[in-house]
């Protein structure tokens, strides 16, 4: 079977490679490079804590894959996954709730995250201020890689990637086409609810002592920070690009980064649907759609490649199909996801 995968971010390589493995004859098409857009910039986070089903499934299956990514993707140098734990914090108690849910959710699907108190937030986090925590969730197993950008390389191994722009599906000769494109996908697929979201992180020069190990996550604060294998502290603004506002943020949680500097703007961009979660499917004989990740793309791929790939060459439907394929926003049957980064 000839297949053609417009796209060769971390999704579009992940599904090639899984094709490819099932005997599938798979070319990639890429406008301008390997990794050349939000997959070349994101920083490598992997986590279970999410807030619908289809979201813990999607990523539990591919951390799975992930804790093996070294073996499985044959990757020439160490990947370097971290297991660094995630923490959410709530500041009130309407926050908090929603959290408990999620919590409910996330052990019934086997995710071993859990509900923690201000002062446990404090111990898992040395430097956080607490004052105006009401609590958190946590879940060790969370993590990151130290090399994102080679995990996407890794994942490119041994395919066929042409540099070409696809400007109509039409010309692309194969029994199956899957547009796996972020946020240029309306763009070969219109009328899809996709649309591009700018996003920024801020980054430090390396470090060399040990800050702040695990991520930790504001949604109400619009924050996350995290320092990364290599040294370097990330601080985001989750609603902007606002340097003084994480700096505010820093000294209310984490005095312990108040004098770190962050010369390093990077910007991406999100692919967002009406409900943060991916449309994946068929959306015409033998045109399958794998975007609007709204951030999560590099965390689900491998479980998103696997699906893919199993229906197209073996014909088996997972249930994820029923739950993000295209037509759910007309239909109401919109999977909105709560938690958030």
């Amino acid at each position: 079977m000839d297949v053609a995968v417009v796209g060769a971010g971390v999704v579009g390589l992940a599904i090639a490679r899984e094709l490819g493995e099932r005997g599938a004859c798979v070319t990639v098409f890429e406008r301008s490079g390997i990794g050349a857009g939000a997959s070349g910039v994101q920083p490598g986070g992997v986590r279970r804590q999410w807030g619908t089903d289809v979201a813990c499934r999607l990523a539990s299956e591919s951390a799975a894959f992930y804790a093996d990514a070294d073996q499985l993707l044959g990757s020439r140098v160490p990947l370097g996954f971290r297991p660094c734990g995630y923490l959410f914090l709530a500041h009130s108690e309407e926050t908090l709730r929603r959290l408990e849910e999620n919590v409910r959710l996330q052990n019934a699907l086997g995710v071993p995250s859990r509900i923690v108190a201000a002062p446990e937030a404090g111990e898992l986090v040395p430097g956080l201020l607490t004052e105006t925590v009401t609590g958190g969730s946590w879940c060790a197993e969370d993590g990151y890689f130290d090399r994102p950008q080679s995990v996407v390389e890794a994942f490119a191994r041994g395919l066929d990637v042409r540099i070409e722009t696809v400007r109509s599906l039409g010309d692309l000769a194969a029994e199956a086409v899957v547009v796996a494109a972020g946020a240029d996908t309306p763009g070969l697929l219109p009328g899809l609810p996709i649309r591009r979201e700018e996003r920024y992180l801020f980054y430090s020069e390396p470090i060399a002592e040990r800050l702040l190990e695990p991520l930790v996550v504001s949604a109400e604060r619009h924050f996350a920070a995290k320092q990364l294998g290599n040294g370097r502290v990330l601080a985001g603004d989750l609603a902007g690009c606002d340097l003084a506002h994480v700096r505010r943020t820093i000294d209310e949680l984490l005095p312990i980064l108040t004098y770190v500097s962050f010369p390093l703007l990077v910007q991406g961009a999100y692919d967002v649907t009406p409900d943060h979660q991916p449309i994946i499917g068929e959306v015409d004989d033998g045109l399958w759609v794998a975007a609007g990740f709204s951030g999560h793309g590099f965390m689900i791929a491998p479980a998103v490649a696997r699906i893919v790939a199993d229906a197209i060459v073996d014909g088996r439907r997972d249930d994820a199909l029923d739950v993000l394929d295209a037509g759910r926003f007309a239909e109401g049957r919109a999977v909105p996801e709560p938690q958030l980064v």
